[in-house]
């Protein structure tokens, strides 16, 4: 099957250099048979990143990039905290740079309408946004977001293609709080490979909606795949899942690039 990772970082990968580290990351891929790698957030991380932090995460993803152009995809990651930087960084890395998305963490939550003018830009390019979002029982951080916080946000762009970052952690309440929004996607990397989620979120949302990730180095390849591979859903289903989707939402600005799939 075609498989393309929507979900993939440089932190907890082995190499002194961002070149280093990929190059070791594709030789996983290449075992585990992923054709595509999508990038984003370079190292080291913090959770309310300066404009000169994340414009220094991206270089790194650039230089990435710039080596394995035929198999790597990179989204730009952003704080929304900094708005007017956060702007002229997605200019910077999407419009005039190869990137092809957005990346948006825990330093700005994603229901804030603040957040509404790099969302709008995003949807003039054609540029998904993954959004980081997580349900824990201790309580989340003071800006990290929820699926119900991307829920809110799709009510304002419900044309504009947006992710549900580890569907909330808590996968059963994600499905749920995002099941409306139609323009709303889950990414399921990142969390343990526990029977029935994703063929939960077939039921509930249809296969159309499930983007397969890995969240690695945090994560592997292969405990990821297996959510995948080992559901009981069809092959169908499974092809949609594993790729198929990731590339159709791609297609729009991979064509306004001129990107060979």
């Amino acid at each position: 099957m075609m498989i393309w990772d929507l979900h993939g970082h440089f932190s907890g990968v082995d190499g002194a250099t961002v070149d280093e580290r990929i190059a070791k990351l594709m030789v996983y891929a290449d075992r585990m048979g992923i054709q595509r790698q999508v990038f984003f957030m370079g190292w080291p991380w913090s959770t309310d990143p300066s404009p000169e932090e994340f414009r220094k995460q991206n270089d790194q993803v650039l230089q990435a990039l710039s080596h394995w152009h035929d198999r790597a995809f990179g989204f730009a990651y952003l704080n929304a905290a900094y708005p007017e930087e956060s702007l002229a960084e997605l200019e910077r890395c999407v419009v005039d740079g190869p990137m092809v998305g957005v990346k948006l963490w825990v330093s700005f939550k994603c229901s804030d309408p603040k957040i509404d003018p790099i969302i709008k830009r995003c949807g003039e390019l054609n540029a998904p946004i993954y959004q980081h979002t997580w349900v824990k029982s201790s309580g989340n951080g003071p800006n990290e977001s929820t699926p119900a916080d991307i829920a809110i946000l799709a009510q304002r762009h419900p044309t504009v293609p947006l992710i549900c970052g580890h569907t909330g952690g808590n996968w059963t309440l994600g499905i749920r709080a995002v099941r409306s929004s139609k323009n709303v996607s889950i990414g399921i990397g990142g969390s343990e490979p526990t029977a029935g989620f994703v063929e939960m979120a077939v039921r509930e949302l249809g296969a159309e909606r499930v983007l397969y990730g890995s969240d690695m180095g945090g994560r592997s390849y292969a405990s990821q795949l297996a959510k995948v591979v080992g559901a009981e859903i069809s092959e169908h289903d499974k092809k949609l899942i594993l790729g198929e989707n990731l590339k159709s939402m791609l297609t729009p600005i991979l064509n306004a690039k001129g990107v060979n799939r």
